[in-house]
């Protein structure tokens, strides 16, 4: 096949610590006819992935140059500090920043933080990655703060984690170039945000109800409006109509004749 003729597909890439399966899972149940392939990228590379066009989409940690990417927000990430299980952070069931100064916190290469200045004692070295500076906590040589689906990744059994309430957080984001909003783009944009079958781009919603009749058409219809003098209210047999404007509807059919009207009887003399 040529090029113009290749079959599409999907190429979504993520960063560390998302999930994507559920909008994988979506996305075939709804176009099983176009892959979709998946690639986790480091945080920092992400916009240089989507830029090289090696993917369409991703899914990434903010900020994003807005000039270039059109970006949906997601979800915003409690962060944590990841400690040996024996620490006496453990103690506490949340931390702050103050109760980290005098620790030693290691700050990645990759860190998905952009820290002014990183809190806590300078670390020896800068790890590389973030599994990296995990082996160092585990070595029991300091700490690192992460947002917590990092420290869930990258879980060891004799680690734990602490929420610290004052420390920057992290968001997720949809992410893709703007001047690349190609149908696909736009279809899997719908399944993020929780679009159904009907309504996603491209596709006419299903109409549940007929449309109503308009005008007089509509008023007879509904029964609405102004009932015209001596017509038959809903539900009214003809004979109850009759007995209702008085006298005996049998009586006056044979007789062509109101009923009488019935008095006290005469007494005999």
């Amino acid at each position: 096949m040529t090029g113009s003729q290749e079959s599409p597909s999907f190429r979504l890439a993520y960063v560390p610590g998302v999930t994507p399966a559920k909008w994988v899972r979506i996305w075939n149940e709804r176009l099983p006819g176009i892959p979709l392939t998946l690639t986790q990228v480091p945080a920092p590379h992400t916009d240089g992935v989507l830029r090289a066009g090696e993917a369409d989409a991703a899914f990434v940690r903010l900020p994003v140059d807005r000039t270039y990417f059109s970006a949906i927000p997601l979800y915003t990430e409690t962060t944590v500090v990841v400690v040996p299980k024996d620490h006496l952070i453990t103690a506490a069931d949340e931390v702050t920043l103050a109760d980290l100064a005098d620790e030693v916190l290691f700050h990645p290469l990759d860190d998905v933080f952009d820290w002014a200045a990183p809190p806590g004692e300078p670390a020896f070295e800068r790890p590389a990655t973030t599994p990296d500076a995990v082996e160092l906590v585990a070595a029991n040589v300091g700490l690192l703060v992460v947002p917590q689906s990092l420290a869930r990744l990258y879980h060891r059994k004799d680690l734990t984690y602490r929420p610290v309430v004052d420390a920057p957080q992290s968001s997720v984001a949809l992410a893709w170039p703007e001047e690349a909003t190609t149908d696909l783009v736009e279809d899997f944009i719908g399944i993020v945000r929780g679009r159904t079958v009907n309504s996603s781009r491209g596709r006419t919603p299903a109409q549940s109800t007929m449309e109503k009749p308009q005008g007089k058409q509509a008023e007879q219809s509904s029964g609405g409006g102004r009932s015209k003098q001596g017509a038959r209210k809903p539900g009214t047999t003809a004979s109850g109509a009759a007995r209702a404007a008085g006298g005996n509807p049998r009586a006056r059919a044979q007789s062509g004749k109101p009923a009488a009207k019935r008095g006290r009887p005469r007494r005999r003399s």
